[in-house]
């Protein structure tokens, strides 16, 4: 089976492909540097993505604050986790950094602020 990817590790933005036979990776074509090869490596058998979204601050100065994960989690936990993180609801103020999740779905990575958000005055 032949898989194709735009390579997204720098902007160079190579077309690979990427040969699997019975669950394994025979071949990486078309990549220029090594980096590569390893994202089709990692595409083709594990995708792994990040997610940046925002959640409900009571009482602050804004609605909202901005949040990622720490870490990239399996592409196909993507909506259980974004189902998790759209229950949070965190008390003004916030500061970028803080956990609002630890360990989303067992995965090792932290939901964490991005954006400061003071307290309503």
């Amino acid at each position: 089976m032949l898989k194709e990817f735009v390579c997204i590790m720098c902007p160079q933005g190579c077309g690979l492909e990427v040969e699997i036979e019975e669950g394994q990776v025979k071949e990486v074509r078309g990549n220029t540097c090594p980096k590569g090869e390893q994202y089709a490596l990692q595409e083709a058998l594990s995708p792994m993505r990040n997610i940046a979204t925002s959640v409900l601050v009571d009482d602050g100065e804004l609605p909202l604050a901005s949040v990622r994960l720490s870490a990239p989690i399996p592409k196909e936990d993507i909506f259980r986790a974004m189902d998790e993180i759209r229950r949070v609801r965190v008390a003004a103020p916030v500061t970028i950094g803080q956990k609002v999740i630890e360990n989303i779905l067992g995965s090792g990575s932290d939901v964490v602020i991005t954006k400061n958000v003071g307290r309503k005055s």
